[in-house]
């Protein structure tokens, strides 16, 4: 039976520094401290809600993230 891949690391970042930043820089800045995958979601938006290591996602209104987590 083939090992169970181990998943990539996850930045040590924290999601709530992102809140209240323009969602371009903020995207930039998280690609930079390496997360992989950075999503931008309206409020309210229907996503799915499986877990992705290396994925963050930024609520975005007016430009601003308003909220951000991991996954």
């Amino acid at each position: 039976m083939a090992p169970i891949p181990t998943p990539p690391a996850e930045p040590q970042d924290t999601p709530d520094a992102y809140v209240g930043l323009a969602a371009d820089p903020a995207e930039r800045q998280a690609r930079g401290r390496g997360w992989s995958t950075v999503r931008q979601l309206p409020p309210g938006a229907i996503i799915t809600m499986e877990y992705r290591a290396g994925r963050l996602n930024f609520e975005v209104s007016d430009g601003t993230v308003t909220r951000c987590w991991k996954g």
